[in-house]
């Protein structure tokens, strides 16, 4: 899920909002402007009523936002980095940079959710209380009365034991201490999580039969999600199993071409791109430590007019922003890591920090086809770490 708008920083996360975000808004303040708050409080002017939906909307979204955060901070003192966080359509999401390394981190990361939402549920609900004693009984209160009860059925319907909600994660990290296998558990909560989207579709179908369109289509939408989700999950945690023991020095390409920053783009493509059957070329210093990435993808985005001054240093991706690993690294753990600006790649270092390997994703689908013809398994328990994303790119190698 990528952010449309940019809100900056908290924490050190980068924080930012789908464009889907509106139309979430946009049905939460027709609801509460033009039913459920006229029909609680009457006798008010449509722009009062207007007014407090957007407060409201808005104090919801910042609740998302909160139950996000606290995901993220107990994740990040787990040792696992936090890409970012975005708010979408159905509500938000930490991107997370990799897994939990135990069940009780799993669980912690997990659980911290819904434990912050039913905290805001509770201080909202003080401050109904706290209201009413004050004698305002009107919006204010309704405001106060609607946040409460929205946190507590957000943190009710993601304890549901089923992945990818919460609740899924709970019951995937106590299924990992029971059974002391990672991947069984992984599945066994992406499974339920699929049982119960497909649930939530059928009973979001019944509710447009009989009458109830837009809180049916809603929940069927949800269930389609979670189903997408649950899929998703499974296929991952499979697939890091098949990956699991392998290390990144088994899989890299060694001794890629290298190149100076400091050439040219127009130098570039004359003298390495149209002679190399590569993709991607590491950038180096004099002593051959990295100093960027450039891939032929960054190369063709340079216009033909400015490829003679334009350096790759220019248009290469920074090495703080490029994955990097040394070749005793176990390859769940890069692959956790192959996204952002360095197009699915990941450059391997010596203990001197030089440069010695690339790693794409056709080396890694290569790699899995190789598994799946020694017919071995992986992933002996007790099982480990495994990854929360992979799509091995298509195509020619580098």
């Amino acid at each position: 899920m990528r952010a449309s708008i940019s809100l900056g920083r908290i924490a050190g996360i980068r924080v930012g909002i789908n464009a889907s975000v509106f139309l979430i808004v946009a049905i939460l303040v027709a609801g509460l402007a033009t039913g459920q708050l006229p029909a609680a409080f009457p006798g008010r002017s449509i722009v009062v009523y207007v007014i407090a939906a957007i407060i409201a909307a808005v104090l919801f979204l910042a609740s998302l936002l909160a139950h996000e955060l606290a995901h993220s901070l107990v994740a990040r003192r787990n040792g696992i980095e936090v890409e970012s966080i975005v708010l979408w359509l159905l509500g938000g999401v930490a991107q997370l940079r990799g897994e939990a390394k135990t069940p009780g981190a799993d669980f912690r990361i997990a659980i911290v959710g819904p434990l912050t939402s039913f905290v805001l549920a509770v201080i909202f609900g003080l401050g109904a209380v706290g209201a009413t004693s004050l004698g305002i009984a009107g919006l204010p209160f309704g405001v106060l009365v609607y946040l409460a009860a929205t946190n507590a059925m957000l943190a009710i319907f993601n304890l549901i034991p089923a992945a990818p909600l919460d609740g899924g994660r709970v019951l995937r990290a106590a299924l990992w201490r029971w059974r002391g296998n990672r991947l069984t558990a992984a599945v066994s909560a992406a499974r339920a999580g699929r049982i119960v989207g497909f649930i939530m579709i059928a009973l979001g179908i019944l509710q447009v039969v009989i009458g109830r369109g837009l809180g049916g289509v809603w929940l069927a939408l949800i269930g389609w999600f979670v189903v997408s989700a649950a899929t998703a999950e499974e296929q991952q945690a499979r697939l890091g199993g098949r990956l699991a023991g392998l290390l990144v020095g088994q899989v890299m390409a060694p001794r890629p071409t290298v190149v100076d920053g400091n050439l040219t783009v127009a130098d570039f493509v004359a003298q390495i791109a149209l002679t190399h059957q590569f993709s991607t070329y590491p950038l180096v210093d004099p002593y051959g430590r990295l100093t960027g990435l450039v891939t032929l993808n960054r190369v063709r985005g340079v216009p033909p007019e400015l490829r003679a001054t334009t350096r790759l240093q220019d248009i290469a991706c920074p090495p703080s922003e490029v994955p990097t690993a040394r070749p005793e690294d176990p390859l769940v753990d890069l692959l956790e890591r192959m996204q952002g600006c360095a197009d699915g790649r990941a450059v391997v270092v010596d203990d001197a920090g030089r440069v010695v390997g690339v790693v794409s994703g056709s080396d890694v689908a290569r790699t899995l086809q190789l598994a799946d013809l020694r017919s071995f398994d992986p992933y002996p328990a007790p099982s480990g770490a495994d990854m929360t994303s992979l799509s091995p790119e298509s195509g020619p190698r580098r």
